[in-house]
C-alpha cells in the first residue's frame, strides 16, 4: 500500500485523478459490446499499461477498471459468477502500476437496475452486492473507494454505507448530472445537486462531487463545480469532466476537448475549490497530463 494519506493531502494541495478507461480499452481493440471488466483476466497487461499511463502523466490517483463490476451488472454479459475474480484482479492490476506515489481507488458503480419501489430490489439485497464488490477490491489491494456515476441518492447510500461498514478508507461519492431547469442541474432520477451532494454526506461519503455529464459544455461543468462545492460545505469535492459535449462525427459520437482546453477547464474548476480533478467519457492520458502540468506548475 502506499503511504499517501488521501484527506490528509486534500487539506494541502489539489489531487489529480486519472481520465476515461473504456475508450483507452477500445483504442487497444476492445469490441464495443464486450465487457469492459474481462479483460482484467483476459488482457492483464493491456489495463496495466493504461494505468502506467495516467501513472506517467501526472496522475495521483488510479482508477480500477471494475465500473461494472457488481454481479448484477456482470450478469448481462454471462460473468455474474466471476465477480470476486474480476474485481480483486482488477485492483491489483491498478495496484501493480500505481507504485509508490499513486492511490488506487476502488471503482464502484451504478447496479444496473432500480431500488424497489421502482424497481425489485431492496437494499439489504443491494448491500450484499456492493458488499461482494467491494471485498474484492479489498482484497485486491485498493486504497479507497469510488463510488461514480450514480442518478439516485437511495442506491448511493446503500454503496456508501456498504463501503464503509467494511473497513476504515476514505469513500469518494460523484454522481452524473445534466440541465434540468434553467441554471439547475439534476441527475437522471431528478435530484437537484444540493439534495445529492446532503444524500452523501449524510451517508458518510469523504469526497463528494461529479463525474460525467450529459450534454455539458466545458462551461457548464465550471456552473456545476459552483453548485457542488456550496452544496458539499467543508467536505471537499472532486470534479471529473467529459472532454466536452459529445459530437456525432462520421457516426459515431466523438468528445472533442483539446488536452491545454482540459487544463484551462481544471484551473477554472480548481478556482471554484474543487480539491480533485480527473476526466470522464473521452479524456486520455494527454488531457490528463495537461490537466497536471497546468494544476501542479
Amino acid at each position: 500500500m502506499s503511504g499517501f494519506d488521501l484527506l490528509a493531502e486534500l487539506k494541502r494541495r489539489t489531487i489529480v485523478c486519472d481520465g476515461g478507461m473504456g475508450t483507452q480499452l477500445m483504442a487497444r481493440g476492445m469490441q464495443v459490446g464486450t465487457c469492459p471488466e474481462t479483460w482484467n483476466t483476459s488482457h492483464p497487461q493491456d489495463v496495466k499499461a493504461i494505468h502506467a499511463a495516467y501513472r506517467d502523466a501526472g496522475c495521483d490517483l488510479l482508477t480500477t477498471n471494475t465500473f461494472g463490476g457488481t454481479k448484477t451488472s456482470l450478469d448481462k454479459h454471462g460473468h455474474g459468477g466471476e465477480a470476486a475474480l474480476l474485481n480483486e484482479a482488477g485492483a491489483k492490476l491498478a495496484r501493480s502500476a500505481a507504485g509508490d506515489n499513486c492511490l488506487v481507488l476502488g471503482d464502484v458503480g451504478p447496479f444496473g437496475d432500480f431500488l424497489e419501489p421502482v424497481g425489485d430490489m431492496t437494499p439489504e439485497q443491494l448491500d450484499a452486492i456492493f458488499t461482494e464488490q467491494l471485498q474484492a477490491l479489498s482484497a485486491g489491494g485498493v486504497d479507497a473507494v469510488i463510488i461514480e456515476t450514480m442518478s439516485d441518492t437511495a442506491e448511493m447510500a446503500v454503496a456508501i454505507r456498504a463501503a464503509k461498514k467494511l473497513q476504515v478508507w476514505p469513500v469518494i461519492a460523484t454522481y452524473a448530472f445534466a440541465h434540468g431547469e434553467t441554471g439547475v442541474f439534476r441527475t437522471m432520477m431528478g435530484p437537484t445537486v444540493a439534495d445529492a451532494v446532503r444524500a452523501a454526506i449524510k451517508a458518510g461519503a469523504d469526497v463528494v462531487g461529479a463525474n460525467c455529464g450529459t450534454s455539458l459544455s466545458l462551461d457548464d461543468y465550471v456552473k456545476l463545480a459552483e453548485q457542488l462545492v456550496k452544496a458539499a460545505g467543508s467536505t471537499p469535492v472532486i470534479l471529473q469532466p467529459n472532454a466536452g459535449a459529445p459530437q456525432m462525427t462520421g457516426g459515431k459520437l466523438s468528445y472533442l476537448a483539446k488536452p491545454q482546453e482540459m487544463a484551462e477547464l481544471a484551473r477554472r474548476l480548481v478556482a471554484s475549490g474543487v480539491k480533485i480533478v480527473g476526466g470522464c467519457c473521452g479524456t486520455t492520458p494527454d488531457h490528463l497530463k495537461a490537466v497536471a502540468a497546468a494544476l501542479k506548475a
